[in-house]
């Protein structure tokens, strides 16, 4: 066994490992604060985001390396923490200093729940320890103010909106703008003008993600956003049958011809689970998302079952993942959600910046 000492402490940490970047914790600048008092060890372990998937596992690893190969060890104190790692981009920085991660969440048709998943994956991200804010860029259908239960409207200071707060999620929607019996009727140009807006003329303030929920399709808003500003990637949200992953995959097409890497493909209502019984019925067909996952080469964040409390979450204004935060339904979308903070420090760790692109793909014939 080897002495205790901070050179060998750092030497079998060294065997720890991250799954998702490759490499070891000691390497990745993990460990901060090691110190050694008497046959006591600790050290903070500060990992890329709060939701990392595998942070209880890095802890459990790293006392067990260092009891396991260091002599005399009494107690391992280990604190986890998270520092963002932020996707560095001077368009980005121009326009929102504060954002460090901008995620889109997209479909390429209505109806497959891509609004929820967006609002539950901000809410669960919040709940980790994250700030986030979330962006409801549907002018023309706006959801956000429903599936919060927010009903105020956003005040103004040094000439900019503040966006409303509600599950520790910072928010803007045009519906907390207009009067909800009203209906949006504008032309392309001033639907994209409104999510320009909601981009510079809204104090976001420091923020580790600010989230994008955007109108199903592959249209005006979207790339506006695209072509606005650097996106750190993108979340396509799917149904298991055809028509959707057909739709699904147009989208992804889109983000590949703007340069937004996909960090994933999301399978909503993948299956019910009967509350009686708990048999799993795959009534939008199985698999679907993940096999289309697998052929256009990027990951699969996971799958989201069907049920009615995910729904009456929505319409009550109380996300699941708030209202119900021990219930299967709520850990599938913390998942989910875990999976895509660590697709996006996998991309701002480990990839090269990304070139820019200042065309319009619309105008071409």
């Amino acid at each position: 066994m080897l002495k205790l000492t901070e050179e060998n402490i750092l030497k079998v940490l060294r065997q720890v490992r991250d799954p998702d970047l490759h490499r070891d914790i000691v390497t990745l600048g993990f460990v901060k604060g090691l110190k050694i008092e008497g046959a006591n060890v600790s050290f903070k372990l500060q990992l890329t985001t709060p939701a990392c998937p595998v942070r209880d596992q890095f802890k459990v690893d790293c006392e067990r390396v260092i009891r396991k190969e260091i002599e005399g060890v009494q107690k391992v104190d280990i604190e986890l923490t998270s520092n963002v790692v932020s996707h560095a981009n001077s368009r980005k920085e121009a326009i929102l200093p504060g954002v460090r991660n901008t995620l889109a969440v997209a479909s390429g048709k209505g109806g497959v729940g891509k609004s929820t998943v967006a609002v539950n994956l901000a809410v669960s991200l919040a709940l980790e320890g994250a700030r986030v804010g979330l962006v409801d860029t549907d002018v023309y259908g706006p959801s956000a103010p429903l599936m919060f239960g927010i009903n105020d409207r956003p005040k103004m200071s040094n000439q900019k909106l503040l966006p409303l707060e509600k599950f520790g999620v910072k928010i803007m929607s045009i519906g907390f703008l207009v009067d909800p019996m009203q209906a949006v009727i504008w032309r392309g140009p001033m639907a994209s003008g409104a999510v320009k807006q909601f981009m510079s003329d809204v104090d976001w303030g420091e923020l580790d993600y600010l989230v994008f929920d955007l109108p199903p399709g592959t249209g005006d808003i979207q790339l506006t956003l695209v072509q606005t500003i650097p996106l750190t990637g993108a979340v396509i949200v799917t149904t298991p049958q055809d028509v959707a992953l057909a739709d699904a995959r147009k989208g992804l097409v889109m983000f590949t011809k703007v340069n937004v890497p996909v960090l994933g493909i999301v399978e909503n209502m993948s299956y019910y689970l009967c509350t009686n019984c708990g048999h799993r019925e795959h009534i939008f067909d199985n698999g679907g998302g993940k096999r289309t996952a697998e052929e256009l080469g990027v990951p699969y964040l996971g799958e989201i079952p069907l049920n009615s409390a995910i729904r009456i979450g929505g319409d009550k204004g109380v996300p699941i993942v708030a209202g119900e935060p021990d219930s299967v339904y709520a850990d599938a979308i913390r998942n989910v959600a875990r999976k895509t903070a660590a697709q996006i420090s996998i991309q701002n760790v480990a990839s090269p910046p990304l070139p820019k692109v200042e065309i319009l793909i619309g105008s071409q014939n």
